[in-house]
């Protein structure tokens, strides 16, 4: 069953009336299937009219939808051969960030990516996808493995943030987030990120300092969550969909803004509604990138990497 969003509301009730007439249709002699088709070609129709139009804070509940792929729905839609990679070596294991080897369509590659959890026991084991110190600081030690042995790395990012928690702190949030981030500029190797659901500030930058970052069509993409943006500007958090059209947080605006390099399109009505067909798009337009990025030396693609960050925001 889908769960609805606010905005979504008249397509649920269209679809709550569908249900109901195909449940009364069951085991009776009346012929409503005409009815049904009506309904539900209005359903559909009404689906496609409203994710064409979604406001920037609409598509951020979009890409906080509960049901919508995070990164273990990706390994196993996608991936192959997955062989996970744990803890780094400096204090533990950090399961907001989960990487490992893997085959994405024949390629060998490290994969790493945040985890934010489905129900309410793996949220609490991954931590809603915010990394400590130790989940940064397995990433560059992956990173640097991938380097080592000549694999393209690829991350799927999802995070309100890091972990803003004292014990985070204590061990280094700040520093480890710094050095994740010259961890992914210094890379070797092709290095593609794509932002597949939330991207929230130094927390996703950290693992998406790539030769090339795409996003998902109804992914978010910022320094601060618009309710943090509204706290701050309003001393309220109420005026979160005024910050998030401010912030510029959607895929088309910082395509635009070329901070992003590509979007990646998503089924009507949200990669919740159809998570394979979301993967497979992923998976092909990833596959494009690391094979484009593929031709270059390592020297070339530092150079480019450096060249693309530094141009962000110049005429």
């Amino acid at each position: 069953m889908i769960s609805f969003l606010d905005f979504e509301k008249p397509i649920a009730e269209l679809e709550a009336r569908i249900a109901e007439l195909r449940a009364t249709a069951d085991g009776s002699d009346l012929d409503i299937e005409s009815e049904i088709d009506k309904l539900a070609k209005k359903s559909a129709g009404m689906l496609e009219t409203t994710y064409a139009k979604l406001s920037p804070w609409q598509k951020t509940q979009v890409a906080r939808h509960p049901q919508r792929p995070h990164f273990v729905d990706y390994l196993r839609l996608i991936f192959t051969d997955f062989v996970a990679l744990a803890g780094d070596r400096t204090y533990g294991e950090d399961a907001a960030i989960i990487g490992g080897l893997a085959t994405l369509d024949g390629r060998k590659v490290m994969v790493i990516g945040h985890e934010k959890g489905h129900d309410t026991a793996t949220r609490i084991k991954h931590n809603f996808g915010m990394a400590k110190p130790e989940g940064y600081r397995k990433a560059i030690r992956l990173m640097e493995m991938a380097s080592k042995f000549g694999l393209p790395v690829v991350t799927l990012v999802d995070t309100a943030g890091a972990f803003p928690g004292v014990e985070a702190e204590e061990r280094g949030q700040s520093e480890a987030i710094a050095r994740s981030t010259e961890a992914c500029l210094a890379l070797g190797v092709p290095m593609v990120a794509v932002i597949v659901g939330e991207g929230g500030s130094g927390g996703a930058v950290a693992i998406a300092a790539a030769n090339t970052v795409l996003m998902l069509e109804h992914s978010v993409y910022s320094v601060i969550s618009p309710e943090g943006a509204s706290s701050i500007l309003w001393r309220t958090p109420d005026k979160a969909a005024d910050a998030a059209t401010a912030m510029k947080v959607t895929a088309q605006d910082l395509l635009g803004l070329k901070v992003i390099d590509g979007i990646v399109p998503e089924p009507i009505g949200g990669a919740h509604r159809d998570p394979t067909a979301t993967a497979r798009a992923l998976a092909d337009a990833v596959g494009r990138e690391l094979d484009a990025l593929g031709r270059l030396s390592g020297a070339d693609l530092i150079r480019q990497r450096e060249e693309r960050f530094l141009a962000i925001g110049s005429l």
